[in-house]
């Protein structure tokens, strides 16, 4: 099931981007789309053969001089109306696994310095993460403001997850500078 939900990931990414190579995806899955989806370029690669070979995607080769030849990507008839039926069903609920919770519940047994570095490391993540996303929000907004780009047809859905990026990044932040002192109290 995993394959079927990075699969409509690329999709809405293909439906963004028009066309993208697999170089190019995978940069989008380390940046932009990290607001909401991470995949390796293996599993990428792996989904995009899968995708063409399912008629959902096609690709063509791009001569390049000076460069190996890429593929690139883009979305076909079909895959916009497996796309369109994916909006239609009811999301998965969030399953969280997070080992640095563990980590902060078992601090009374465990070592509050090794736990209170982990929770540094984690907030200093989600600096660099929020620094990422608000670089790419003033890109995205140029001399636009807000509402004039949540109201653009193409740009409203990945700004809206980028908005969500944003939020979820400075929680993280928030938190850890909550938790450092309580937890450096029992070092």
């Amino acid at each position: 099931m995993e394959g079927m939900a990075l699969r409509h990931a690329i999709e809405s990414t293909l439906l963004v981007m028009g066309e993208a190579s697999g170089y190019d995806l995978s940069k989008e899955f380390d940046g932009a789309r990290a607001t909401f989806w991470v995949a390796t370029p293996q599993q990428l690669y792996r989904e995009l053969d899968r995708m063409e070979a399912d008629g959902v995607i096609l690709a063509r080769t791009v001569e390049q001089a000076k460069r190996p030849n890429k593929r690139v990507f883009r979305l076909t008839d079909a895959g916009c109306a497996e796309l369109s039926a994916f909006t239609r069903t009811a999301p998965r609920a969030v399953a969280i696994r997070d080992e640095l919770m563990v980590m902060v519940q078992a601090v009374e047994v465990g070592d509050p310095a090794a736990v209170c570095d982990a929770v540094r490391a984690f907030r200093d993540a989600a600096s660099a993460k929020l620094a990422y996303y608000e670089r790419l929000e003033r890109t995205w907004l140029g001399d636009r403001s807000r509402e004039e780009l949540l109201a653009e047809r193409h740009l409203g859905g990945p700004y809206l997850t980028l908005l969500r990026g944003l939020r979820f990044e400075r929680e993280n932040i928030d938190w850890a500078e909550l938790a450092l002192p309580v937890l450096e109290a029992r070092g």
